[in-house]
């Protein structure tokens, strides 16, 4: 009698430990927005479709799955790519608007991790592990988006009073205070083609 080789008999294929990482981490990461450090261990295993002992045998504990979830959600692939399908052929306010759009998405992305994880007791420098060294940290993801942006001044470089390098992270300044609010910042905030504006042609009425 020939085996059962139906769909419900058959094994799926084992993954490598890597593959298994990764798939812990992308299903652990949106618990940490909702419970930051004090996500357990059951409520990974249910949300990965895995058993709770094989979030161990893939890391060393908790805190080692934590802290790769943390450089995952820190890594910047998803707003660079934005960035770079930006038409360089676009006006320059444009394509800087674009810009804007996307790092700030990536400041509340990280901001908002940043928040509640504090508030649940979580101190990154206290659980580095070997898998970190490998990792980009917030400052190279930062200074891979100011390059980004640098490319975009690049086709009006001969306008500049600045270098396209320049001009990038003058506006990324600009864009971090922008999306400060409260605690002595103040509650007004400007929109990506007012902030445009205001960083090509300054505060003053008519200043050109």
């Amino acid at each position: 009698m020939p085996a059962d080789t139906s769909p419900s008999r058959r094994r799926a294929p084992a993954m490598s430990p890597e593959d298994r990482r990764e798939a812990i981490v992308q299903a652990t990461t949106p618990l940490l927005y909702q419970h930051g450090a004090n996500v357990t261990t059951s409520q990974i295993a249910r949300a990965a479709g895995i058993a709770e002992g094989t979030v161990f045998r893939a890391f060393k504990d908790k805190q080692e799955l934590i802290s790769a979830c943390v450089h995952t959600a820190l890594a910047a692939d998803a707003e660079l790519d934005l960035i770079e399908r930006i038409e360089p052929a676009r006006p320059l306010p444009e394509r800087l608007s674009w810009a804007i759009s996307a790092v700030s998405g990536y400041l509340e992305r990280v901001w908002a991790l940043a928040s509640v994880l504090r508030d649940s007791g979580y101190h990154p420098h206290d659980d580095r592990h070997e898998h970190d060294q490998e990792r980009p940290g917030p400052e190279q993801q930062m200074q891979r988006i100011s390059r980004g942006v640098a490319a975009l001044f690049e086709p009006d470089a001969d306008r500049l009073r600045v270098d396209p390098a320049l001009a990038a992270r003058l506006l990324l300044g600009l864009v971090f205070t922008n999306r400060m609010q409260g605690k002595g910042f103040g509650e007004a905030q400007a929109e990506n083609d007012q902030l445009v504006e205001l960083f090509l042609h300054g505060v003053l009425r008519g200043d050109r």
